[in-house]
């Protein structure tokens, strides 16, 4: 614990038994009683833009945690581990995280081994505690940092208002379709099974990682701090 901030850093383990890290900032005195704003990188090892950008914005709340009066929020800064110290999409057992969650769309087939959604829906251990967590702390809001091509994804209606927060000095565009389909997706698991509104924000692939702080500071301070989801 560091003032408001609390830490675990084991809060689950992956499928090799790799801790995976969880912050949160607890209602106490956040001035706001609702239920957090979940945020979440490094789904997919080999974007290290989202792992950096969770680290950038833990580091920002760190040294503003007596100055601003945050929205309650959870932060995982890499959900895969294992992928991420490999550079490999995937987890240790070669599953696409982002394709394992047990929504109505799950699939077994892939068009590539790099999306592999696992054998079946729900298996692996980082999504397995990912579940848990959504379904224990029923976030209003869950937002997910990725790399590809610039833009904002935002599945379901209601996550519009923050999508478009969160372009805020970035210029990328936001929408509700990424463009191609994403069966078993954190997305859909959220807003189909949950409806709670799921934001994945994707960063240019391959950018300078020093810049990827600076495009979404603004808008997640006013995501933070406004309430801009609502």
């Amino acid at each position: 614990m560091q003032g408001n901030i609390f830490h675990q850093s084991s809060w689950a383990k992956t499928s090799l038994g790799t801790p995976i890290e969880l912050y949160r900032k607890t209602h106490t005195e956040s001035g706001f009683s609702e239920r957090p704003i979940l945020l979440i990188g490094g789904v997919h090892g080999d974007e290290p833009e989202g792992v950096r950008l969770a680290q950038e914005l833990l580091k920002w709340l760190f040294e503003n945690e007596k100055t601003l009066k945050t929205r309650s929020w959870i932060l995982i800064p890499c959900i895969n581990p294992d992928g991420y110290s490999q550079n490999k999409r995937t987890n240790a057992n070669g599953v696409d995280l982002n394709r394992n969650f047990p929504c109505r769309d799950w699939t077994p087939e892939a068009k590539a081994s790099r999306y592999y959604p696992g054998p079946s829906p729900g298996s692996e251990s980082e999504v397995q505690a990912l579940i848990k967590l959504i379904e224990d702390e029923k976030p209003q809001l869950i937002v997910h940092f990725h790399s590809w091509e610039p833009c904002i994804v935002y599945t379901g209606h209601p996550g519009r208002k923050a999508a478009e927060l969160l372009a805020t000095d970035t210029n990328y565009e936001c929408r509700e379709d990424i463009g191609y389909p994403t069966p078993g997706s954190l997305g859909d698991f959220g807003w189909i099974e949950h409806q709670i509104p799921v934001i994945c924000i994707e960063e240019q692939e391959s950018i300078d990682l020093n810049l990827v702080w600076p495009h979404f500071k603004k808008g997640l301070e006013l995501l933070l701090t406004e309430g801009g989801h609502k």
